[in-house]
């Protein structure tokens, strides 16, 4: 039986919570998601400092599962961008749209957690298919 590789908690917390803020409500017919980030950002500055504290809380997961200091300093920098472009009436509710700086922020901790895994990942991946075809008797 294969060893399977689990995501951390953190990560898949912070995947939900990315998915909620950015793209949870799809717009029918348009082709775009749209999350709370977006709707709450309707509300000026108040909105976007909310949103801010709920970003932030992606990186407290990120470096809960110890991703390197330098990989948050970049994920707090999309949030920043996210905030400052989301002061400015109208554009910054378009930019909500689409800069979706939780789910870069997410991706970032994925593509680093992957990286950390990868030998154990691939491990798996080939002891599960050598399986697979056993099964199959191939």
């Amino acid at each position: 039986m294969t060893a399977t590789v689990q995501a951390p908690k953190a990560l898949l917390q912070a995947q939900k919570l990315a998915n909620l803020t950015d793209s949870k409500i799809r717009i029918p017919f348009l082709g775009f998601r749209l999350g709370l980030d977006f709707l709450v950002g309707l509300i000026p500055f108040i909105g976007d400092l909310i949103m801010v504290g709920v970003s932030l809380s992606i990186v407290a997961m990120a470096k809960s599962m110890q991703v390197p200091r330098a990989l948050r300093i970049a994920m707090v920098k999309n949030i920043a961008i996210d905030f400052f472009l989301g002061l400015i009436p109208f554009v910054g509710d378009v930019v909500d749209l689409f800069y979706k700086s939780n789910q870069k922020n997410v991706r970032i901790i994925e593509k680093w957690w992957v990286s950390q895994n990868h030998q154990q990942i691939q491990s798996n991946s080939q002891q599960a298919l050598q399986e697979w075809e056993k099964s199959q008797d191939i």
